[in-house]
């Protein structure tokens, strides 16, 4: 599998994604649904943003692993919050684990009025390999 990186710019670099990603010759594709701070349980959190994000990258994590891929296969990663403000206060958590796996992503992000029950953000991920 190729894949190739376009970005036009650099300014999207600091923000941790990229403006398209082509895929060619790829073997296999996942398409994840959206990953939540959703317990083993089935119970959705109630905490706060940092710690929904932190589960929901476990989460997605756990999800591309046991399909068989790896984190650094992510090509697309939408990101569904209801605040953007909470959001990008914790946002670091969201670049060092981009970086910690090399994810060069195409990213889109919606900041939407509500999630299912108490969740306040959710990873929806494409991976290739």
């Amino acid at each position: 599998m190729e894949k190739r990186i376009i970005n036009p710019w650099q300014w999207q670099d600091e923000r941790s994604y990229v403006q398209a990603v082509e895929v060619k010759h790829a073997e296999s594709t996942l398409y994840c649904s959206g990953q939540a701070a959703v317990h083993a349980d089935g119970k959705s959190s109630t905490g706060d943003m940092k710690s929904q994000l932190t589960e929901a990258i476990q989460n997605l994590e756990k999800v591309i692993s046991e399909a068989g891929y790896e984190c650094k296969d992510i090509v697309r990663l939408n990101i569904l919050t209801t605040s953007s403000t909470e959001f990008f206060a914790c946002f670091d958590i969201f670049q060092n684990w981009i970086a910690k796996h090399g994810i060069k992503q195409a990213t889109t992000l919606f900041e939407v009025k509500v999630l299912f029950e108490t969740l306040k953000v959710e990873l929806e991920a494409v991976a290739v390999k």
